[in-house]
């Protein structure tokens, strides 16, 4: 199984990391969808989630709909 590429505008970390390396940070992936990964091992590997996926997710986030942990 091949690796997607990530694009070149690079990773990103929440702004509510402020300067702490123990987060997640996302990526787009060049052919399409967002790319996950621990901000602590930059170089392992990612999980690949479709744009819809994503949008479903961040919009169960928004309204409440996930369980509290």
């Amino acid at each position: 199984m091949t690796m997607p590429e990530i694009s070149t505008r690079g990773w990103r970390k929440s702004s509510y990391s402020a300067q702490a390396s123990e987060c997640v940070e996302t990526g787009h992936v060049t052919a399409g969808g967002i790319a996950v990964r621990d901000s602590k091992d930059p170089d392992g590997a990612a999980l690949v989630f479709p744009d819809t996926a994503w949008a479903a997710f961040i919009t169960a986030i928004k309204t409440g709909e996930l369980p509290n942990a």
